[in-house]
């Protein structure tokens, strides 16, 4: 039986990043190349209906045991692509055995996953870390996920552990915010689900942000540098006037916890014309409906002072904060989590979300779904690694809410 890290190692190195600017489902036909390999892996486990379907949404079953078919049905959901922040593409995963507490050399990339950058390294002495190379990202988001919830279902059989019966989902796209558009929640047949798409061991997480995508588009006048005074607007200074309208402690270097924040994403352009994508966040609905409000109208301002129309927005609301639809209707959700870390020797941690998981929108599509953790951290980079003892745990804690939701 292969353990949760071995499968990891197995999954990183296939190619699944997104693409933002794709306009197909999924965004990237790579993605399927994942999708394929998992759904042969969970017919050799024994979920004989698993398929993926034409927009590389994975689904599957495993029956309930006999005399447990009246118990609610439980989903575990984790999603293929990794992030296009970053490359993702040539993997070259690294084990770390018996961490000794050291900075830790990323192959010949010439990085270092330094103890001063990165404190919380202290945390697993003696433990066996996955790193990168240096060159990519891990893919542990979400990666990680899946090996969990794979390994998980392959010990429920093989170890003839009781359940109801339990669905599998892999989603595409959900870095570029789209996993969840085809996710078909009635074929899914879940009554409840867990996205395995968390953090460090123990975070448990039924909070995420409000979120909206703005699109800042900026028409500037190029003028000849030397024959450019009253004449020349610059749409880069115009981007940078637009920015430094914004409260300047609300970007995400400077906020923590429930703190919302304005995070320009991307910008492109020239002296002609600029587009910035920003994104806005916040958990609170009514400081998000006031922080888009406020984005808004500096638009409207320096279009007034301008005296004519240089500055467009096209902001789209791009999901919301799953607590309403997980407390209290739902609070067994969480508690069980609670109890399924506990019995396996893990301490809850109750967190946040800062972002948003394809669970906050299925929540909202009528399948209620917290977050659980996968012990991955420093996502999104160079600097992102994994604790294969992390993992062996997540599997415990996936095991254990089985279990429990067949009592």
């Amino acid at each position: 039986m292969k353990r949760a890290y071995e499968r990891l190692l197995d999954y990183v190195v296939v190619y699944t990043t997104s693409d933002e600017k794709s306009q197909t489902v999924p965004s990237a036909e790579r993605e399927f190349d994942l999708a394929h390999k998992l759904v042969a892996e969970m017919k050799e486990i024994g979920i004989a209906d698993a398929h993926v379907d034409d927009k590389c949404y994975v689904y599957g079953t495993l029956p309930a045991t006999q005399g447990m078919e009246d118990k609610p049905v439980i989903g575990f959901i984790a999603h293929m692509d990794t992030a296009p922040d970053f490359c993702g593409q040539g993997v070259k995963p690294v084990l770390h055995e018996n961490y000794d507490g050291g900075d830790v050399v990323l192959g010949k990339s010439g990085r270092t996953l330094s103890v001063k950058d990165f404190p919380h390294l202290k945390n697993y002495v003696g433990r066996t870390l996955i790193t990168t190379d240096g060159t990519t990202l891990l893919g542990a988001d979400d990666k990680a996920g899946i090996a969990e919830i794979m390994t998980a279902m392959e010990c429920i059989v093989a170890d003839k552990i009781p359940h109801g019966k339990i669905c599998i989902g892999f989603t595409p796209d959900e870095e570029i915010g789209e996993g969840a558009d085809a996710f078909d929640v009635a074929h899914f047949g879940a009554d409840y689900a867990y996205t395995v798409d968390g953090g460090d061991l123990g975070e448990l997480e039924y909070e995420n942000f409000n979120a909206a995508g703005a699109k800042l588009i900026i028409d500037g006048h190029s003028v000849h540098p030397g024959s450019a005074k009253n004449k020349m607007l610059n749409a880069i200074l115009l981007a940078q006037e637009f920015q430094n309208l914004l409260p300047v402690h609300e970007n995400p270097s400077a906020t923590d916890g429930y703190e919302g924040f304005y995070h320009p994403d991307s910008i492109t352009g020239s002296v002609d014309h600029v587009v910035v994508d920003y994104i806005i966040r916040d958990h609170n609905m009514e400081k998000f409906e006031q922080k888009k409000r406020f984005f808004l109208q500096c638009a409207d301002f320096l279009n007034a002072k301008y005296g004519k129309k240089l500055f467009t927005v096209d902001l789209k609301d791009s999901y919301y904060n799953m607590k309403e639809k997980i407390l209290p209707e739902n609070a067994h959700l969480i508690d069980n989590a609670v109890r399924a870390m506990e019995e396996a020797g893990v301490t809850p941690t109750i967190v946040p979300i800062r972002g948003g998981t394809d669970g906050a929108r299925l929540s909202f599509m009528g399948l209620p779904c917290p977050n659980l953790c996968t012990g991955g951290l420093n996502y999104h980079g160079r600097y992102e690694y994994a604790c294969v003892e992390s993992l062996e745990s997540c599997v415990e804690i996936l095991k254990n809410i089985a279990a429990l939701y067949a009592e």
